[in-house]
């Protein structure tokens, strides 16, 4: 949401709830394996550095099986799952 503010501000935060909605995306609670990783590679990729929610939304893709991230953030370009996967980002 955060950075939908300045890529079309609420018409694009509108639309990111309109996915919520209807289950497209999903708000996920965090197990304590998830947080932990998340400040593994949060001290990894310190020299991006990494967000707290960036890491949390790879911490989660690895821990889910998942390799789509939904996110506007270059920095994902960086990010590997498990050290080696590319992430597939959307949009693309």
């Amino acid at each position: 949401m955060y950075l939908l503010a300045d890529a079309g501000g609420w018409p694009a935060e509108s639309a990111l709830w309109q996915m919520l909605e209807r289950g497209v995306l999903q708000v996920l609670d965090l197990e304590k394996a998830e947080v932990d990783r998340c400040r593994a590679l949060m001290e990894k990729y310190r020299d991006t550095p990494m967000a707290l929610a960036d890491a949390t939304l790879v911490a989660v893709a690895e821990a889910r099986g998942l390799n789509r991230v939904f996110t506007l953030d270059s920095d994902f370009s960086v990010y590997r799952l498990r050290g080696r996967e590319r992430i597939e980002l959307l949009p693309s």
